[in-house]
């Protein structure tokens, strides 16, 4: 007679926070190469697709580098990208504006990853999602802390 033993839940720990992300993070990819973006596009055009009208050019750098911790040169040069692409518009003096075309790319991609999304979380119950989150968050803020203090 042969038992079986279940799985164990691993504790969080920053490889299954890594393999969560990744695994995510290639959904949207997927996503997101049907359309000609990079992940590092898609994050830069979300900042400026939820901003109020234009925003500083400097604004929406420290954004990106803020949000995929990379140098400032890397993201001022993903918004040229986005530029010379045609999804936002520089606006003077030193003020970047989404265009028409990049809002709509903007939709067309959360609009296609939002059911993909779902289905990802689909039946993890609020209060399971709630802990994860502040977890999730609190570890954020923590790792924040420590790169500051490194650089």
């Amino acid at each position: 007679m042969t038992t079986s033993v279940p799985p164990v839940t691993p504790l969080l720990n920053p490889r299954v926070i890594a393999l969560a992300h990744y695994a995510a993070r290639g959904i949207l990819e997927h996503v997101l190469a049907r359309h000609g973006l990079t992940f590092q596009q898609s994050v830069t055009l979300r900042l400026a697709a939820v901003a109020e009208g234009s925003v500083e050019r400097q604004h929406l750098v420290d954004g990106v580098v803020d949000s995929l911790k990379i140098e400032a040169a890397a993201a001022d040069a993903v918004v040229d990208e986005l530029i010379a692409s045609g999804a936002l518009s520089p606006q003077q003096p030193s003020r970047i504006r989404i265009t028409g075309a990049g809002r709509q790319l903007y939709e067309t991609t959360s609009a296609e990853t939002a059911p993909l999304s779902a289905r990802v979380y689909d039946g993890i119950p609020e209060e399971e999602l709630a802990v994860a989150g502040r977890v999730l968050s609190l570890i954020t803020e923590r790792a924040n802390r420590e790169l500051a203090a490194l650089t």
